[in-house]
């Protein structure tokens, strides 16, 4: 078996090579969540401190503070996402015209593609309350007397936040729910239609149950990430008003590793999500397998 398949494993080597260098290779890093490191001494000569760093970490409330808002923007991603690339797929799905609905599908492709530096300043130029679209039409339908500076309002940074990495990764994830539903048996629309069901009735009994597993597949994998937020549309979108909202974990080991030096806590913190991460993700995989797939979504 592995002869007749060599020239597929030879292939593979360089692929394999490059997830141990830059995957595995770092990993080497976290000995510093157990030291007292500074530059000077390095790895080598840095004096290990043990856990004392994690006791720290986890006697600290803002960590606490900023763990909330990692898991409520993760979270409110997520579902949010995931909901919105089924619905949009359902959708063009159903659509006939084809020039319509690949015109769609270019339009709400093209934001994955735009870095969140241009996102951001899309939508603080329609939020701002200086000539800001938004604020024109809410002063022109009279719902607000006056320009209201959305961006400075720390409550509303979330529902920001969650409306802008829908608009930017809506048409990207929809990709995937788009080619299953496209390979579907067309002979069980064909028979649902004889029957006389309706469109939505062949949505709802066809095109969601074959989404299912996939979608608990693509949900198992995004799982892993809530924690994982990254912090480029955080630091981007946030501002010193809503910093209370918008600091997440990477933003807050970056602060902690460039403006205090303190790259022993700043790695304890990445090695704390890391830990979490897989953890969530072998939690959901568990309870996929323990409930039925069909009643997952």
């Amino acid at each position: 078996m592995i002869a007749s398949q060599h020239q597929l494993l030879v292939m593979s080597v360089p692929f394999v090579l490059i997830v141990i260098l830059f995957s595995y290779v770092p990993l080497w890093g976290w000995i510093m969540a157990f030291q007292k490191y500074t530059l000077g001494k390095g790895i080598m000569h840095s004096p290990f401190v043990g856990l004392d760093n994690f006791k720290l970490l986890f006697k600290d409330e803002q960590f606490y503070h900023v763990l909330r808002n990692t898991l409520v923007m993760g979270v409110l991603n997520l579902v949010v996402s995931f909901v919105g690339a089924i619905a949009l797929a359902l959708l063009l799905n159903e659509v006939r015209a084809r020039f319509f609905k690949r015109t769609i599908q270019t339009i709400t492709y093209i934001p994955h593609f735009v870095s969140w530096v241009v996102i951001a300043n899309i939508v603080t130029q329609l939020l701002s309350p200086d000539g800001g679209t938004l604020n024109q039409i809410l002063v022109q339908l009279g719902i607000l007397n006056d320009p209201y500076y959305f961006m400075s309002n720390p409550k509303l940074f979330w529902l920001i936040h969650t409306i802008a990495n829908l608009w930017k990764e809506v048409g990207w994830n929809t990709i995937i729910y788009l080619a299953i539903l496209g390979g579907l048996n067309p002979e069980h629309y064909e028979a649902a239609e004889v029957d006389g069901a309706s469109r939505w009735a062949k949505m709802r009994y066809i095109s969601i149950p074959g989404l299912m597993p996939t979608a608990v597949l693509l949900l198992i994998i995004s799982v892993g990430w809530i924690i994982q937020s990254g912090y480029e549309s955080q630091f981007l979108l946030g501002n010193a008003m809503t910093i209370d909202y918008s600091e997440v974990l990477d933003l807050y080991a970056l602060r902690y590793s460039q403006q205090l030096g303190d790259y022993s806590y700043g790695v304890a913190i990445s090695m704390f999500k890391s830990v979490v991460s897989v953890l969530m993700v072998l939690g959901v995989n568990y309870l996929a397998r323990r409930t039925n797939q069909s009643r997952l979504l």
